[in-house]
């Protein structure tokens, strides 16, 4: 299993869109789009999981393509570094 990294996404794009953007590609396992803690509006970046052959595929064939308007930015996610804590004066 695989996860993507799906940026430059049109903030209009819903879990659904991306969902059959991929699926061309093989089974989808999940979507998850990024949205804005404070504001609830999408980031415009997102996780997608499929299996290991059908996500490089994915990759490959996605990569610097447009969907809705934009350039997308497709890669394979790196695992997320552990955050330094906060110091507060």
């Amino acid at each position: 299993m695989k996860q993507i990294y799906v940026g430059n996404l049109p903030y209009r794009s819903g879990e659904e869109e991306v969902r059959n953007l991929f699926a061309q590609y093989g089974e989808v396992n999940s979507v998850k789009l990024i949205t804005d803690r404070e504001t609830g509006r999408p980031r415009g970046f997102g996780f997608v999981e499929m299996d290991d052959s059908e996500a490089l595929a994915a990759i490959e064939a996605l990569d610097g393509q447009e969907f809705e308007g934009r350039v997308l930015k497709v890669n394979e996610a790196r695992p997320r570094q552990p955050r330094q804590p906060r110091e507060f004066n």
